[in-house]
């Protein structure tokens, strides 16, 4: 077990520790959830930087880092929805891309072909974790509504230029 991977993992261990901080309600329990967030979304790029700079990419880094970022933000957007800070709608755009990338990267898989992290996927993570935690801090209509702009517009183009660049995935592919 990498030092890389102990990180995934405790990243993974957080997210409950933050749901639970999320729904109990007692004085201060988003600004503690707020804090096990922001740990949690430091260990992403800390896990990175340890896992390419002491090289420890790992088959199960590749699989489990993407998935315990992927859970984080979700876990934040559900409680979002249920609190009407997000619309149903916008989370189901960010989940429905999530799916989409994911189906693609199967794909590409069976063809032998592995499909990277793009720099505009990167950057839709960090505006989504940028904006979850904006979100939490300033309880403010308007700001809600600017984060869940850009975590939309960051998604989308990047949902769309992971299709763009791999189209010829799915022109192999058995459809």
């Amino acid at each position: 077990m990498t030092t890389a991977n102990k990180l995934t993992l405790c990243r993974v261990v957080m997210i409950p520790i933050f749901l639970v901080l999320l729904y109990v309600d007692f004085t201060g329990h988003l600004w503690a959830a707020l804090a096990v967030f922001i740990l949690a979304s430091v260990t992403d790029f800390i896990d990175g930087y340890v896992a390419r700079h002491y090289n420890q990419i790992t088959d199960f880094g590749k699989f489990m880092d993407p998935l315990a970022d992927k859970l984080l933000v979700m876990s934040a957007m559900v409680w979002f929805v249920e609190v009407a800070w997000m619309p149903a709608w916008a989370f189901f755009v960010v989940i429905a891309r999530e799916l989409a990338v994911t189906g693609l990267r199967l794909v590409a898989v069976e063809q032998g072909r592995v499909i990277a992290a793009a720099k505009s996927g990167k950057v839709k993570t960090a505006c989504t974790m940028v904006g979850i935690i904006l979100m939490l801090i300033f309880p403010n209509a308007t700001l809600r509504l600017v984060c869940v702009a850009v975590i939309l517009v960051t998604t989308i183009y990047s949902g769309i230029e992971y299709f763009v660049k791999n189209k010829d995935v799915l022109a192999k592919g058995t459809m």
